[in-house]
């Protein structure tokens, strides 16, 4: 799991795996949330790089991690989304609260 997880500075990436089901999303939301609340986490960027499928488990994740960062003041956003999983963040309405990219971005530069 702990290969899952970047941590730069008071960035958090969270590289999802290629299947973001409800066995992953669990453990994604435990190590997310306690290095958010354990190490100053002022962002969190979710990398789609290998995911290629996601079910409503894992929107949920990620919209937990957004509500989280954003009672903190944080920001979140998805990096490397390729156009599945660009498709299903549209569909499930997320690109409304969270930023999408397909490159690399820094939390720096972000909108």
């Amino acid at each position: 799991m702990d290969h899952m997880f970047t941590l730069t500075g008071a960035t958090l990436t969270v590289h999802l795996p290629a299947e973001v089901d409800h066995h992953s999303s669990e453990r994604l939301k435990r190590e997310a949330d306690r290095l958010i609340q354990n190490r100053n986490v002022r962002c969190v960027l979710f990398d789609f790089g290998d995911t290629v499928f996601m079910d409503s488990s894992g929107i949920g994740m990620i919209i937990g991690r957004y509500k989280t960062m954003r009672f903190m003041g944080g920001a979140v956003a998805a990096i490397h989304v390729k156009d599945r999983m660009y498709r299903v963040l549209k569909l499930s309405g997320i690109d409304k609260i969270i930023d999408l990219y397909e490159g690399e971005i820094s939390c720096g530069k972000m909108k």
